[in-house]
């Protein structure tokens, strides 16, 4: 199976790894990608794992947020994703990509500049800002 990320690697080879938690992202850009999959595979636990602890959802219930996730799943199809930069510093790091989506025939892609976080030696996806 080719993985969701549109890496034009197999999900074996690409996202599963991280999915399965026999790797970890070795940046942010990694991270992203391996989210974007983990959307499109509905697989909530890893997406809330990968979250920054100060990222509001993490206010709320994990059950209604884990909820949440599993239906954004199903009611979408993941299309494609495109990485418009990347920026890494030591500590912090930028996403910005637009993702194809589509919900019930419609159209609901959008671009976003996500910023990630390393706490240790892991890093965790903290804001965003749609553009």
């Amino acid at each position: 199976m080719s993985c969701p990320c549109k890496s034009q690697k197999n999900y074996e080879e690409c996202c599963k790894p991280y999915h399965m938690g026999e790797l970890q992202p070795s940046d942010a850009l990694l991270l992203m990608r391996s989210r974007y999959s983990a959307y499109a595979l509905g697989l909530a636990e890893y997406i809330i794992e990968t979250t920054h602890p100060t990222h509001p959802e993490m206010g709320k219930k994990i059950w209604d947020w884990r909820e949440d996730i599993l239906r954004f799943s199903r009611d979408t199809e993941f299309v494609d994703l495109e990485i418009l930069s990347f920026e890494e510093s030591e500590m912090e790091a930028f996403v910005t990509f637009t993702a194809s989506l589509k919900q019930q025939d419609k159209d609901f892609s959008y671009t976003e500049k996500s910023l990630f976080e390393k706490q240790g030696e892991l890093w965790l996806y903290k804001d965003a800002e749609f553009l």
